[in-house]
């Protein structure tokens, strides 16, 4: 079905892996077209609760192909490139399931702002992360520059910017850049734990906390209360939260099915 990315569905976890192991998964606009329609089934199906998204053992993603960035010589055309890297991410990052990166090898340039645009990302022990754009005159256009600093500071990510230096993954876990750091052979187990530990959660409620917090994240403090207060209270037709009270009364395990 897909040429550059393997999609694999296991109850209901679904992993997306790069694979263009010959260009070091660097993306391109196939493999983005690809991913975008594995995104848009994922989204639609709600059979699936946790996403996971990773590369090879030895790279997670090399950035963007340079062959493609080389013959976009206009203003027009390096916007319309920027834009279609953004979206991609924006599709990741506002997916109704929390997504995972597992990352193993070098995420660099857009294999960065890949990672970046997932709610968790785990790493391996070499693992480095790094936006090197500056060193060919240019800067991270996929989302670098705005969702770094939200996530690690102003003062690290410009850093990691302006001197365009990768990070280990010790590095990485110390500016809260990853969750955990693991040996590259437990990258996968820890991954799947995390995400079968989030897939028996109730869904709605995952969803909304999710889109409560990227949200909240673009509001002041009152609108985001606001949105939190009105959402709470769509919940109250829930089966699940129904079912999580009467539980938690009963001191026995909630059924969750909603």
């Amino acid at each position: 079905m897909y040429q550059n990315l393997i999609f694999l569905k296991e109850g209901a976890i679904a992993t997306v892996q790069l694979n263009r192991p010959q260009k070091k998964n660097a993306l391109n606009s196939e493999l983005r077209r690809e991913m975008e329609e594995a995104l848009r089934g994922i989204e639609r199906d709600t059979s699936l609760k946790v996403v996971i998204v990773t590369g090879s053992e030895e790279i997670f993603c090399a950035g963007a192909d340079i062959g493609e960035i080389k013959e976009a010589t206009t203003a027009e055309a390096n916007y319309k490139h920027a834009r279609e890297y953004q979206l991609l991410f924006d599709q990741i990052e506002s997916l109704p399931q929390p997504v995972i990166a597992a990352v193993s090898g070098y995420a660099l340039g857009g294999g960065c702002e890949l990672a970046l645009a997932c709610d968790f990302r785990i790493a391996s022990e070499g693992a480095r992360f790094g936006l090197p754009e500056i060193k060919i005159g240019a800067f991270p256009g996929g989302g670098g520059t705005q969702r770094l600093p939200r996530l690690i500071g102003a003062a690290k990510a410009k850093e990691m910017i302006f001197t365009g230096d990768s990070i280990s993954a010790d590095q990485a876990l110390s500016l809260g850049l990853v969750v955990k750091v693991v040996p590259k052979d437990k990258l996968t187990e820890e991954a799947k734990g995390l995400a079968a530990k989030l897939s028996v959660l109730p869904r709605l409620a995952m969803e909304a906390s999710k889109m409560l917090i990227n949200k909240g994240l673009e509001m002041d403090l009152v609108s985001g209360l606001e949105l939190e207060a009105r959402c709470f209270g769509n919940l109250a037709t829930s089966h699940d939260l129904k079912e999580g009270i009467l539980a938690f009364l009963e001191k026995r395990k909630p059924n969750f099915t909603d």
